[in-house]
């Protein structure tokens, strides 16, 4: 999930001139916030985990998912860990909502909910959509992007689609005798089979999809360590994001972005995590095709 907050750009942790480099090295730009960072990272490990208890759970007659329970002490502690994973989960999101709120209600901070800055899909969007798809097949030229891409922007709507339908169906399983009591038994039924769909879609939409565009794709193969470090070069933010960067300069907002350059044990951190969610991610895309063949 590269696409975390709807926040504006984030303020730098230092002045200009504490963070400015020397002419002769590159500059860094902060891109993300220590807690943006640190909210990605709950994200991604607790659905890591939803995906590693719940495919098990999905096709519990496979036999790497029975050689799975039976190395952790059977299934009933896989669902167990599966709901602590959703409750963590559910905290980091409801925590992220109520940021947004704040920020765009109470604080009146229009920028949240539109501009150049915002998450909230716009009309360019829509034609960087079109452009994009023009691009590819050799028919025009290759749009230029502002500070979230329309891609990114799905990625991070796609949480909240997610949280929606496969939480509530996951907590009205959960909690059967409280939702019977507003819910109709054929509801309770559907619910398993709406948890059970739309959670593989959410995990097969990831591993086979976000992990491409984030990571495995030209320009940030074999991986885009600005989630894990919060900076980026010059020249990826020129090349990346063109119209955020024209947009700042023109607005003299460039100095008031500049972060210390990231450090070596952040950067073979930032890949170790990385490579390991990128493995686990394949690995278990990997079981849950073997599994319908099976």
């Amino acid at each position: 999930m590269s696409n975390q907050a709807i926040n504006p750009a984030p303020q730098p942790s230092g002045t200009a001139a504490q963070t400015s480099a020397p002419a002769n090295e590159p500059r860094y730009f902060r891109r993300f916030t220590t807690g943006q960072m640190w909210m990605h990272v709950i994200l991604f490990s607790t659905f890591l985990g939803l995906a590693t208890t719940g495919l098990p759970l999905r096709f519990s007659e496979s036999p790497w998912a029975r050689l799975m329970a039976g190395a952790v002490g059977g299934f009933s502690a896989i669902l167990a860990f599966h709901k602590f994973c959703a409750l963590v989960m559910t905290v980091t999101f409801v925590v992220h909502v109520f940021e947004i709120l704040k920020r765009g209600i109470l604080r009146r901070d229009k920028s949240v909910f539109w501009g150049s800055t915002s998450m909230v899909a716009n009309w360019k969007d829509a034609k960087d959509l079109f452009m994009h798809m023009r691009w590819f097949i050799g028919l025009g030229k290759k749009p230029e992007f502002e500070r979230y891409a329309y891609w990114e922007k799905f990625d991070y709507w796609a949480v909240f689609w997610g949280m929606v339908v496969i939480g509530f169906s996951g907590y009205a399983m959960w909690f059967a005798p409280l939702f019977a009591h507003f819910l109709p038994g054929w509801a309770l039924n559907a619910a398993l089979v709406i948890h059970s769909e739309e959670g593989l879609l959410a995990i097969l939409f990831i591993f086979m999809i976000h992990f491409v565009n984030t990571h495995l794709r030209p320009g940030s193969f074999p991986m885009d360590m600005v989630i894990f470090t919060g900076v980026e070069s010059e020249h990826e933010f020129k090349v990346k994001r063109a119209l955020e960067y024209e947009r700042m300069a023109k607005e003299g907002k460039l100095e008031s972005r500049l972060a210390p350059a990231p450090t070596k044990i952040g950067i073979n951190l930032g890949r170790v995590v990385g490579f390991t969610a990128i493995a686990i991610g394949l690995t278990l895309l990997g079981l849950t095709i073997s599994a319908y063949f099976y």
